[in-house]
C-alpha cells in the first residue's frame, strides 16, 4: 500500500498556509499525524505501507511513537544532486517554473545536510525509477534502513521522504 503525503495537504486551500513556510508547522504536524494514523491502520490490517512524502526530523515524534508501539519503521532518504533536483522540479506542472525552482531551492538546502543520516540516503541522481524501487526493496528486506527513531529525534539538519511501516 502506497500512501502519498500530498493527499493530506489541501489545508492551505482551506485557510492554512503553504507547507514550506515556518508558520505552517502546526498544520504540517496535523498532516503528519493524519498520515501516520492512516498508515498504521493499513499496517494493522496486514498491509505493508510505504509513506511517500517529506518527513523531516522536525516531525519525528509521531514516528518515534509508532516505533515504540511495535511498528517496524524504515527510514529512506531519496535525494538527487542539486542540479538534477532542479531539473526535475521545473518540469512539474502544479506550479509555475519560477515558483517550483524557488521552493525546491529552499527545501534542497534544508535537506542536504544529513550528517550521521547519510547512510539512509539513496542517491537518485543517475538512477531510473525501477532501479530506485529495486534498491529501496533491497534495503528494506535487508533492514539496513530500519531506524529506531529516538535517534532521529535528535537529528536537526536532515530529511526523509520515505518511511515504510510493516
Amino acid at each position: 500500500m502506497m500512501y502519498a503525503q500530498r493527499r493530506f495537504l489541501p489545508l492551505h486551500a482551506q485557510g492554512g498556509c503553504t507547507a514550506h513556510l515556518p508558520e505552517s508547522n502546526g498544520q504540517n504536524l496535523v498532516v503528519t499525524e493524519a498520515l501516520l494514523e492512516s498508515a498504521k491502520r493499513f499496517a494493522r490490517g496486514g498491509y505493508d505501507v510505504i509513506v511517500d512524502g517529506i518527513i523531516g526530523p522536525w516531525f519525528s515524534a509521531p514516528w518515534t511513537q509508532a516505533d515504540a508501539l511495535g511498528y517496524e519503521v524504515h527510514y529512506v532518504v531519496l535525494m538527487a544532486g542539486r542540479i538534477e533536483t532542479m531539473k526535475r522540479a521545473v518540469g512539474r506542472s502544479k506550479l509555475n517554473k519560477k515558483t517550483n525552482a524557488e521552493l525546491v531551492e529552499i527545501m534542497w538546502k534544508q535537506f542536504c545536510r544529513l550528517g550521521d543520516y547519510e547512510r539512509f540516503v539513496i542517491d537518485t541522481t543517475n538512477r531510473s525509477i525501477d532501479e530506485t524501487v529495486s534498491l529501496i526493496k533491497e534495503r528494506i528486506d535487508k533492514k539496513t534502513h530500519l531506524q529506531k527513531l529516538e535517534k532521529l529525534a535528535a537529528f536537526l539538519n536532515g530529511a526523509g521522504i520515505m518511511t515504510a511501516l510493516t
